[in-house]
């Protein structure tokens, strides 16, 4: 099993608070990882190396699509350090 996976950002979603909710995901959608930060930490990378144990799976089949379809999108146009 790889020590990390990649995950690429598929969905962010700024709060009230001032933080940034960050949802990243597999290319096939299958599992992400859900991160909330300030605003004020810049903006996110197009892609993250994580443990695979701190992702989530992703039930919604739908939701799989859009992720899984996204994370492509993201990982044919984007190198991983971007910031976007």
């Amino acid at each position: 099993m790889p020590e990390t996976e990649r995950v690429w950002l598929v969905f962010r979603e700024y709060t009230d608070k001032g933080l940034l909710n960050l949802v990243y995901a597999t290319t096939d959608g299958e599992r992400v990882l859900r991160k909330q930060r300030s605003l004020n930490a810049g903006d996110p990378t197009a892609a993250v190396d994580v443990e695979p144990d701190s992702l989530d799976r992703v039930e919604d089949p739908e939701d799989r699509e859009r992720y899984g379809q996204e994370a492509t999108r993201m990982a044919d146009s984007h190198d991983p350090d971007d910031r976007v």
